[in-house]
């Protein structure tokens, strides 16, 4: 799943800080306004969705996902949108549904809205110009120019993540983009029936879909310790150092949070009452520097009986993989360290049964998600949010304001405090923002009457004013589109804050097969010997990205190559390596290689026995030690021979379970992802992937023509790393390097908030 915010500022592509883990995210989030808060209006109903409103008026208005219009309105003029005889309004909108994957057959269909978009006769205020819109959306609507024009059924347009849908108009005078995520029930059963939303139970998940964040609950009076058990003289267990820390002992369960950014793992915790309560103990998270990019280290040394399940439970506290090779009990222990008091730090074992793991893929409770529907909610029968509910809700019970003392002061006066008490709570409206609402659409006209007729009431605005009234009605009822959606009307939809969505979304990393398959470029440059190049179109095949994606999809994850810049780096080489997907076994040509028959297979190209046997310890398979050291030799003399007679030899006496391993790589989807997440992480190409690309146009004559791409020193280095087995930016002993570079910059294109890859480009 690839998901971006609806506006990508520049400021949001590269943090001054780097340990910011998603600046594009940081800076979307400043645009909320406090007139549009997520999921209560300033009247106090319902208002499923946020107002957003960038620093800059000419912010272009971007899809979030891959989709299908639903309806949409294009307008050539604002409209009068308060009964103020003023055209301060806009009506504009574009509705989008999105369905994407998230895990192995884990389905998401969810909605978007953009309302209030600018009118065409307005772009010129803003320097806007039409020709980046989609067709569809550069001509009005039809009417007759005095109303709102219909809104228009979607008819399957299809919209792109990152194209542009508009600009930011205004309602009633106020500039902003209503923007809303929201699912329909049976979409909302479907996906999130299989999580943790709504349920407080404290059992470890058993599913495999678990991606972002990791969460630990400790129970209370567990000891913690100074050292991991069986440590040497020198602070060390199995070679691998630990810092002396202080033994002592929770006295309420911890809720511990970890993740990884850039090499370097960040632990939070908290201690949690029996009230459900949390206490931070942590001002800023706990660094471990560069943990990450040694941990195939670690789980080499500390799970010798199978690393891969060792290296799970590093990074995710658990085995996901099945079978599990590692034995219960000490040969899976799991060390890890944990803030537990204020100043207070010690390892425990998380491997333990009574500490409960969780992720993100769970939304669990502690972390804020919470279910808001019938006989849990604020909003009375009336539709108005009651703040003395509100405040039970979210487990406050100062009275920062007077009650609200509606027989005295009317509604008007409780609307007032209300919102005082909302936009003047920055704690309350973290925790709105983890609020799922089951709610009606303010877009659906059939909910109106319920939802307005106390505007009707003594004291109230529209009280004695029948006329008055109908007039609203009729002037709300044509900004409203639900006719135009397909959706039933008059039916309740879950509804999310939809920046909070799509912050967590994308920790998940999960690629469909389309969303693979649109990583691939278009050309791809070949050397043709003596300085001759071509340009070859790059056909990668739909069945084999499908046949492909599950187990890519989880290798990528279990190695971490989940942030853009990585799959990026990954994807870039591993494009090339199979030929753009079409082959996982090296195409050889004659005479073979002196690595053969020990040649490139899976999706990186295992190549020299040395990698093989590397990956199957890895894995857990043994390996006798006799006739790696008989292989070591034969390589070292295909290597001084120049020819691969040496290894031929060696077949003879290799075990056919050893052949038939070696042809496993190239030959079973599941071996080839996981040798090629292996290589990645015990060659360190991770270090090099996370490093910000700079961008420098290049050209190649090729054919008729002068065929452009982009060079860049950081890929470069990890492809070297993949291709000769060291960083390098000698980019001439990169085989392949400008398709290299072609598949990197598309899948950078792809996979990021990069609108135009000039923005990379170095001065």
């Amino acid at each position: 799943m690839i998901i971006s915010p609806p506006f990508l500022p520049s400021t949001g592509l590269r943090p001054a800080d780097p340990t910011v883990v998603d600046p594009m995210m940081d800076v979307v989030d400043t645009y909320e306004q406090a007139h549009g808060i997520y999921p209560i209006a300033f009247d106090r109903r319902w208002h499923c969705g946020v107002h957003l409103m960038p620093a800059m008026q000419n912010e272009k208005v971007h899809a979030i996902a891959d989709g299908v219009v639903v309806a949409y309105r294009v307008c050539q003029h604002a409209y009068d949108g308060g009964g103020r005889g003023e055209r301060d309004s806009h009506a504009g909108f574009v509705l989008l549904r999105h369905t994407t994957e998230t895990g192995d057959g884990r389905t998401l269909t969810f909605y978007s809205l953009y309302m209030h978009l600018l009118d065409l006769a307005s772009y010129q205020s803003v320097s806007a110009d039409a020709k980046h819109l989609p067709e569809f959306l550069r001509m009005p609507t039809a009417g007759d120019g005095s109303a709102v024009p219909p809104a228009q059924p979607g008819d399957g347009r299809r919209v792109n993540r990152k194209d542009v849908l508009g600009w930011m108009g205004e309602c009633q005078g106020m500039r902003h983009l209503h923007f809303e995520i929201f699912m329909t029930k049976s979409d909302f059963d479907a996906y999130f029936g299989q999580t943790r939303l709504g349920d407080t139970s404290t059992d470890t998940a058993t599913g495999v879909d678990c991606w972002g964040h990791s969460y630990y609950m400790i129970p209370a009076n567990r000891t913690f310790v100074s050292l991991p058990p069986g440590i040497d003289a020198h602070q060390r267990l199995h070679g691998i150092p630990f810092d002396a820390l202080q033994t002592g002992r929770n006295t309420q369960e911890l809720i511990v949070e970890t993740y990884f950014h850039k090499g370097s793992r960040y632990t939070n915790a908290w201690s949690m009452a029996a009230d459900g309560k949390r206490t931070l103990l942590t001002e800023k998270p706990v660094v471990e520097k560069d943990y990450e990019y040694d941990m195939y280290r670690r789980a080499a040394a500390l799970y010798p009986a199978c690393p891969s399940d060792g290296y799970e439970l590093l990074r995710f506290g658990r085995i996901l993989a099945k079978p599990e090779t590692l034995d219960a009990g000490d040969a899976r222990a799991t060390w890890m360290r944990v803030p537990y008091a204020p100043g207070a730090q010690g390892y425990i074992d998380v491997s333990k049964d009574d500490v409960v793991k969780l992720s993100d893929a769970d939304f669990p409770f502690f972390m804020g998600w919470r279910k808001i529907s019938e006989g849990d909610s604020p909003f009375s029968a009336d539709g108005l949010c009651d703040i003395d509910e509100l405040k039970k809700l979210v487990s406050d019970t100062t009275d920062h304001h007077a009650r609200y003392e509606t027989a005295k002061g009317g509604e008007r006066k409780s609307e007032d405090n209300a919102m005082r008490y909302i936009r003047g709570n920055d704690r309350v409206r973290r925790q709105l923002r983890g609020f799922v609402c089951e709610a009606p659409s303010e877009w659906d006209s059939s909910h109106n009457e319920q939802r307005y007729r106390k505007l009707k009431d003594e004291g109230e605005f529209y009280h004695g004013n029948e006329t008055g009234y109908k007039q609203f009605m009729d002037l709300l009822t044509s900004f409203q589109f639900w006719n135009a959606t397909g959706l039933p009307s008059g039916q309740k939809l879950w509804f999310f804050h939809p920046l909070e969505f799509i912050r967590h979304f994308r920790k998940c990393g999960w690629l469909s097969a389309e969303e693979l398959l649109a990583m691939f470029p278009s050309i791809a440059l070949r050397s043709l010997g003596k300085g001759r190049w071509t340009a070859e179109r790059v056909l990668p095949s739909r069945g084999m990205a499908a046949n492909f994606a599950p187990e890519l999809n989880r290798a990528m994850h279990k190695f971490g190559v989940t942030t853009p810049l990585r799959r990026a780096a990954f994807l870039g080489n591993a494009m090339q390596e199979t030929q753009w997907f079409s082959s996982l076994v090296e195409r050889t040509s004659s005479p073979p290689p002196r690595y053969s028959p020990w040649i490139g297979r899976g999706f990186l190209q295992l190549t020299w026995p040395e990698n093989y046997v590397e990956y199957w310890r890895f894995s857990g398979r043994r390996i006798d030690q006799e006739l790696v050291d008989r292989l070591h030799l034969a390589r070292l003399a295909a290597e001084t021979a120049h020819n691969n007679e040496p290894l031929i030899a060696m077949e003879a006496a290799l075990p056919e379970n050893l052949k038939a391993m070696r042809e496993a790589v190239g030959r079973d989807v599941k071996d080839a992802a996981s040798s090629a997440g292996a290589y990645w992480v015990w060659s360190g190409a991770a270090r090099y992937a996370d490093a910000y690309p700079v961008l420098r146009p290049q050209t190649r004559f090729a054919g008729s023509t002068y065929v452009p791409y982009y060079s860049c020193e950081s890929f470069a280095k990890v492809a070297a790393t993949v291709n000769v087995g060291h960083p390098s930016t000698s980019f001439s002993t990169i085989y392949g390097i400008e398709a290299r570079f072609h598949a990197y910059a598309s899948v950078l294109m792809a996979s990021t908030d990069l609108t135009e890859l000039d923005k990379l480009v170095s001065e």
